[in-house]
């Protein structure tokens, strides 16, 4: 059997941990045979510094594993590692089954806000069909909403459980999307990484000259991105602040606030944010995948008291 090495650092649950199957993925994608070949550890993949050989890959799992048949993304949006993002949602399940006491994590009464949805709307796609949960996406980027939006009505599976909303202010997380009376088991957010665009441009380049004649074992180095995928005023640290700041103006209509957060030294200061608007609980969840090594940032208000479960 043609596998993907084994990938022992992601969530139990997650469906990409034992590897890539590339024999069932082409049978169900033939396109992505075009791409499939052994690589300089012995393993057979594909070249993650080709964008087309990446989204045929993410094509191919997500007909696999989710039934998602229509995936595709405009050029030059964000292409993203299927199984990372779909890490996210597991420990997100995790998070929300603790602070219930039950088997919230497959409950589909949850709802869930995803801030940045982007045009490749991954997140809710892959939390609706694995999880039964309802997503209201938000982006600022009218193209990447309205692509988001072509995703969800090809999808019929998905269709009645995603919603995207336009966000008009690159500064607002919440102002203008959440609207008044409405509640959120939990939102999710995958922050731009850089704080201009010289800096995503040379990230850019460090990530080809890595690769340059080689294959990327782990998967995580795949490229593509707008510039405000890719960067924002403050960077990844500035827009994680601003949201502590902002959730405390829907702190009654939200369970858990959660963000991807890339850069662990920012989390000292991201600790003094948190302090100052004095959330019931924080949490910090670890993940990985392949060499890349994230986590989550959660915190809560105590909106458990608000009916929410």
């Amino acid at each position: 059997m043609i596998r993907h090495a084994v990938k022992e650092k992601l969530h139990p649950r997650n469906r990409f941990r034992a590897g890539y199957d590339f024999r069932r993925l082409i049978r169900h994608s033939p396109a992505l045979a075009a791409f499939v070949g052994p690589n300089a550890y012995g393993d057979h993949s594909i070249d993650f510094a080709n964008p087309d050989a990446v989204k045929a890959l993410n094509q191919a799992l997500l007909k696999d594993a989710y039934g998602l048949d229509t995936w595709d993304l405009p050029a030059g949006y964000l292409c993203p590692p299927i199984p990372g993002r779909s890490d996210y949602l597991h420990y997100l399940a995790d998070l929300l089954a603790r602070d219930t006491g039950s088997e919230a994590s497959r409950r589909h009464s949850v709802n869930i806000l995803d801030i940045g949805v982007g045009a490749n709307c991954i997140y809710p796609l892959i939390g609706a069909r694995e999880y039964g949960w309802h997503f209201v996406g938000s982006d600022v980027d009218p193209v990447a909403l309205k692509w988001a939006g072509r995703l969800v009505a090809a999808n019929p599976t998905v269709a009645g459980l995603i919603e995207c909303r336009r966000q008009s202010s690159p500064r607002e997380c919440f102002k203008g999307v959440v609207r008044p009376g409405e509640m959120f088991d939990a939102t999710m957010c995958n922050p731009p990484f850089h704080a201009s665009a010289s800096a995503a441009a040379e990230s850019t380049r460090r990530k080809r000259r890595h690769l340059d004649g080689r294959t990327s074992r782990s998967g995580v180095l795949n490229f593509g991105g707008t510039a405000r995928e890719l960067w924002c005023d403050g960077g990844e640290l500035g827009f994680v602040q601003r949201m502590i700041a902002q959730s405390v103006g829907v702190r009654r209509q939200c369970r858990w606030f959660t963000t991807l957060v890339s850069q662990s030294a920012h989390l000292p200061r991201l600790r003094q944010s948190l302090a100052a608007v004095e959330p019931d609980d924080v949490r910090i969840l670890d993940m990985a995948h392949g060499q890349k090594k994230t986590r989550i940032l959660a915190w809560t208000f105590g909106a458990r008291d608000l009916g929410l479960d």
